[in-house]
């Protein structure tokens, strides 16, 4: 395993990267923060394979998944009797661990007695199972993650600072998909890929659908988009530029209708590439506005190959929208349903004077 599994090409992703490629060397303890959903896991196991330790286990604990009297025996073991229902020795997770890597995920759900041993066990590197009378050594890397504030935790008397500033000494931010725009299609497309499974029947989305899952907030995070992703790969099997009005609204997240509601009302905005392909063979009259279309099939040398012929109409189009919304490009990339960093790409490559 890689680094490469962490999938996007954003600056944000890449600065990650070479993050992880930098601390994954070390043996010092790690802190992943980020929101649910973000692929701190991810992060975790990507950080022990780059690592000396990558030839020993790496074994993650969701401390918030563990009823609190079972989680001190969870981590640290326990041998036979020390309590009812102990009816054998239990090895901990620590001890299944050594050697190699330890994710402690939501450890800001850690209860505060549990995190006092937790402290003992950074300081000394030693653990005592639950009715052992012998502690024992242990070498592994601890990585742990949470979506939590964990500074407020510690404001609020819930989290230990002394035990935070042992946690916390190579921090690491897990970004949240709305901050990493431009991989959404490079995640959806791997996802539908890995529900299609070996069918090969992997969806891939219009830009309609393209544009309104950019503007959506995606507050599930990756992990919204990954079942997404298999949704509508298990409804749609083998759709290639699945389009928004074939989708049934309830199939889509609420928050997310409300694009898609806004692409499928507006003609102009759904079939725009649709348009000016059928503009440039001659097709069709476009939907965009009439004098634009009428210049452009009027004068356009039909001696012009179809992409010079899309190229013009489409700077005629951005010069157009930019004149209505008198030079505003926030304005404009909304008029023409693009990104805003694209609009200003087109901007420059057509050297298109702002009005």
């Amino acid at each position: 395993m890689v680094n490469s599994e962490i999938l996007g090409n954003s600056s944000l992703v890449i600065e990650l990267k070479k993050l992880i490629e930098t601390v994954a060397v070390s043996d010092t303890s790690v802190l992943i923060s980020g929101e649910s959903g973000t692929g701190k896991e991810l992060i975790a196991k990507n950080l022990h394979s780059l690592s000396k330790r990558s030839k020993y286990k790496f074994i993650a604990v969701n401390c918030a998944a563990i009823p609190k009297d079972l989680i001190e025996s969870e981590l640290f073991g326990h041998r036979k009797g020390s309590f009812t229902g102990a009816i054998s020795d239990r090895l901990g997770r620590f001890e299944l661990a050594n050697g190699g890597t330890l994710f402690l995920d939501e450890i800001g759900d850690l209860p505060q007695d549990v995190q006092v041993k937790l402290l003992r066990v950074l300081q000394e590197r030693i653990i005592d199972p639950i009715g052992s009378t012998k502690p024992k050594p242990i070498d592994v890397r601890i990585i742990s993650a949470t979506h939590k504030n964990l500074e407020e935790e510690i404001a609020a008397g819930s989290f230990r600072e002394d035990l935070y500033y042992r946690l916390n000494v190579l921090p690491i931010l897990s970004p949240p998909l709305r901050k990493r725009k431009s991989d959404i299609v490079l995640l959806f497309e791997h996802f539908s890929k890995i529900h299609a499974g070996n069918q090969g029947n992997n969806v891939s989305l219009a830009d309609c659908l393209v544009n309104a899952f950019e503007s959506y907030s995606w507050p599930g995070n990756i992990r919204e988009l990954s079942n997404l992703s298999a949704r509508l790969t298990t409804l749609y099997p083998g759709k290639k530029e699945l389009r928004a009005s074939e989708i049934p609204e309830t199939m889509f997240p609420v928050g997310l209708r409300k694009f898609i509601d806004v692409k499928r009302d507006n003609n102009v905005k759904t079939n725009r590439v649709e348009d000016l392909i059928s503009l440039a063979q001659g097709n069709s009259e476009p939907s965009f506005p009439s004098e634009i279309g009428k210049e452009i099939g009027d004068n356009t040398d039909l001696e012009k190959s179809l992409k010079e012929r899309l190229a013009e109409f489409e700077k005629k189009l951005i010069k157009q929208a930019l004149i209505e919304s008198k030079g505003n490009v926030t304005k404009t990339a909304k008029t023409l349903n693009v990104q805003r960093t694209t609009l200003i790409e087109k901007i420059n490559k057509y050297s298109i004077n702002l009005p």
